[in-house]
């Protein structure tokens, strides 16, 4: 893609905001530092952050736990500006859609990453936890790719 070249500031965006955009989000954060603005949000908020993607994180060295899970209109509602975001990721296709929809009322610029939901993958722990990790390094790859090698020691 256009490895290196980092946005002021990129929105990650999935449906629930509580597995593929807040690894993204903590991922981006940790590789890149404070060199973006960074935030995620989901189409709908009716779930907390998932321990398998907290888990799976915290093995990148990368801190979920605290994140709150929000969708796009409560970012509108508490004052987010979805019309500053350079770049919305989005990493399921209702979220594309629902990005793709704010283009009609803001200049973004929208990338769709086709991103495996883990949340319904695997009976046991370890076959979950092997999912989610999946999904992970398929981010963790988009990001390299999109955005250049991390920046973080």
């Amino acid at each position: 893609m256009n490895g290196g070249k980092l946005p002021h500031s990129v929105l990650f965006c999935c449906d629930y905001n509580a597995v593929r955009s807040p690894m993204a989000e903590g991922m981006m954060k940790k590789f890149y530092g404070r060199a973006t603005y960074v935030q995620s949000a989901g189409v709908r908020n009716d779930m907390e952050i998932d321990g398998f993607s907290v888990a799976v994180c915290q093995e990148i060295g990368v801190e979920l736990s605290r994140h709150r899970s929000r969708s796009f209109e409560e970012m509108m509602e508490w004052g987010d500006d979805l019309s500053g975001f350079d770049l919305v990721v989005a990493l399921s296709p209702a979220s594309q859609r629902q990005a793709l929809e704010f283009t009609r009322f803001f200049h973004l610029e929208v990338e769709y990453w086709p991103i495996l939901d883990p949340t319904g993958i695997g009976e046991t722990r370890e076959a979950k936890l092997a999912a989610y990790r999946l999904a992970r390094d398929q981010i963790r790859a988009k990001m390299i790719d999109r955005f250049g090698p991390p920046i973080e020691a």
